[in-house]
């Protein structure tokens, strides 16, 4: 069972990220720094909440937000997992996936939390991490 702490764990270990606290009901948001959101917390609410209930889907709580690498990787996200990860018409058109946090498997959220952060990062700050830690950019 996956929870902010962990997302947190994960994320504050990656270079040039920071934690800010989100305002009007949103908690933990995580940034490269002076840039953008890779990974936030985003309750569902209004007419997104209303619109799941019709279809009798639960967000669940707590929600995260994540950054994919465009429409296809957001399908086969949904389609790979999809008591985890879902969508709702806000993100329509975004390169986007929300995911129920306490179903998230460890695993899986590292790999989420570290894609999204490498299409935020600086090019430069996301070869060098790649090249620390082995791995090819894709």
């Amino acid at each position: 069972m996956a929870a902010f702490d962990d997302v947190r764990a994960i994320a504050l270990a990656l270079p040039e990220t920071e934690e800010r606290e989100g305002g009007w009901r949103m908690g933990p948001s995580w940034r490269v720094v002076g840039g953008a959101m890779f990974a936030w917390s985003r309750p569902v609410t209004g007419k997104d909440l209303a619109w799941m209930r019709e279809r009798g889907e639960d967000p669940g709580d707590p929600v995260l937000g994540v950054r994919v690498a465009g429409d296809e990787a957001k399908r086969e996200l949904l389609a790979a997992f999809p008591r985890v990860a879902f969508t709702i018409p806000h993100f329509d058109g975004y390169a986007s996936v929300l995911l129920r946090l306490p179903l998230v498997d460890p695993g899986l959220l590292r790999e989420l939390v570290i894609v999204s952060w490498l299409l935020q990062a600086r090019r430069r700050t996301a070869r060098a991490w790649l090249a620390e830690h082995g791995l090819a950019e894709e």
